[in-house]
């Protein structure tokens, strides 16, 4: 009987299972989309049940498509948005409040408040992380100082805290088992980095028990099987990683230096940065990229929130285009921007700024501006905003980056990969694997049962595509300083009072 690795990839916009087979080559896809909140500005919800029944659902539809029964699957690998933050009770199953999505921005007061108290280095020092809304601490503590009763549910045992990959696992094993992975753990700000164990001054500093937190394990062993209605063959789940991580996994990034971009909603970019952690002087993340076998890789990361979501936010908010692909096409029939600038600050600034009042701004707009200025505009700010970002990474790590491995949903634009790459002056190398992600997710679960025998097993299957080499750029210099001025005007406009 053929086998197989499942992968679930359990997004910000939709769920998706993707069947891999020994070769690394996708054998069927299956995707739903699921309802996005906004109760207030700066506000981002999920129903955690709603991402629950999409991701079974397209599990088994993945397993159809294919002609596959539950047999034939080795192994489930699952990689997850990261920060975003479901409670549920231990004995009903039900969570207690929506998730709160990593996008979410409803802690930004409370944020400042701790940065008043001069905690900011302590905690860099034991997290690697920045203070700031987007992680899973202070999102707790809100769900847990805003429903009622929670608090007392709490510190009487009674409640569970997950990141998605927790939720996820959770109801896969018929609601027995409660993990989580050191890459996921690594986001929350209640996760010692150096120790690989959650951090009692954290916990307490945020006052939250550490009865309601997963177990952390590694990245690749088997946490448990799955059982009930939805996958009722015992099938082992033994990979685990943070969406962004899994994609530097399955970019087969694996040395010191090596570089991969993501382009999603936002865009990640991270670089393995070995054994050792390497402390950001540029207000880049440290986070721990996985465990194989007791042995941990470290990366550097900046996160740019808004990357697709503003080609999302030109077809849905303002009717600029009727489908997300035609972006590229719109974009070329102008030469360039003529001097338009836009800031997607929509959520605020993330890597290297974290300015979390900064909101969206476009300027240059002249008489002769067009809609397709807007797009193209659009699009040179998902690259730009990498730009800032390599930019931080070279100075922290000494390195110059010459190249970068790129995947997600933009990578299919040319126009803006060939961009990136003349921005940036480095290789944008595509792979031919688009689902990268996906990819990392199943090879850290085929590896803890064997379905690969070692690393260099699967560092064979990472092929190239497409190579985007760097072009000069007439007036560079000037394009990126009207950027900075860009930048410049977002913050002081956001931070006046």
């Amino acid at each position: 009987m053929k086998k197989y690795v499942l992968s679930l990839d359990q997004g910000t916009t939709s769920s998706r299972a993707i069947i891999f087979d020994k070769i690394g080559n996708i054998i069927s896809i299956a995707q739903r989309e699921f309802t996005q909140i906004y109760p207030h500005p700066g506000w981002v919800e999920h129903n955690a049940e709603e991402i629950w029944s999409t991701q079974a659902s397209v599990a088994l539809e993945a397993i159809l498509k294919a002609n596959l029964e539950g047999d034939n699957i080795e192994s489930i690998g699952i990689t997850n948005q990261r920060e975003t933050t479901v409670i549920w009770d231990k004995k009903t199953g039900e969570p207690i409040f929506n998730a709160i999505v990593w996008q979410d921005r409803r802690t930004s007061k409370y944020c400042d408040e701790i940065k008043k108290e001069g905690l900011t280095e302590m905690i860099r020092k034991k997290t690697g992380l920045i203070i700031d809304p987007y992680f899973s601490a202070t999102k707790i503590k809100w769900i847990l100082d805003n429903v009622q009763g929670a608090k007392k549910r709490a510190f009487s045992g009674n409640l569970a805290f997950g990141t998605i990959d927790s939720w996820l696992i959770w109801n896969l094993t018929g609601k027995k088992i409660h993990v989580t992975d050191v890459t996921n753990a690594s986001r929350t700000m209640l996760f010692n980095i150096h120790t690989l164990n959650w951090d009692n001054e954290l916990v307490n500093l945020f006052n939250i028990p550490i009865t309601m937190l997963p177990e952390v394990k590694s990245s690749s062993e088997i946490f448990g099987y799955t059982t009930g209605n939805i996958l009722s063959h015992k099938i082992p789940i033994s990979g685990i990683a943070g969406d962004q991580q899994a994609s530097l996994f399955g970019q087969m990034c694996t040395k010191i230096g090596m570089v991969k971009n993501t382009y999603g909603t936002g865009c990640f970019m991270l670089m393995n940065v070995g054994k050792n952690p390497v402390f950001s002087k540029n207000n880049l993340i440290t986070t721990v990229a996985w465990k194989i076998k007791n042995k941990v890789q470290y990366a550097l990361e900046g996160s740019v929130f808004i990357a697709g979501a503003v080609i999302q936010w030109l077809r849905d908010g303002l009717g600029l285009l009727t489908y997300s692909n035609e972006a590229e096409d719109i974009a070329s029939s102008v030469e360039n921007t003529e001097g338009l600038y836009m800031v997607p600050a929509f959520s605020g600034l993330g890597a290297p700024y974290w300015d979390h009042k900064a909101r969206g701004i476009i300027v240059g707009i002249t008489r002769g501006t067009s809609s397709a200025h807007f797009v193209r505009a659009a699009l040179e700010s998902i690259a730009f905003q990498n730009m800032d970002v390599l930019k931080a990474m070279e100075a922290d790590s000494g390195i110059s980056i010459k190249e970068i491995r790129v995947d997600g949903g933009a990578t299919v634009n040319k126009l803006l990969m060939q961009f990136q790459s003349d921005i940036l002056n480095v290789r944008v190398v595509k792979s031919k694997i688009s689902e990268l992600t996906a990819a990392g997710a199943a090879y850290l679960a085929g590896l803890a049962v064997n379905y690969w025998s070692s690393l260099e097993d699967i560092q064979g299957k990472w092929q190239v595509e497409r190579i985007f080499e760097p072009k000069k750029m007439k007036n560079s210099k000037n394009i990126i300083k009207g950027w900075k001025k860009a930048i410049k005007t977002t913050r002081s406009w956001a931070n006046q009072e």
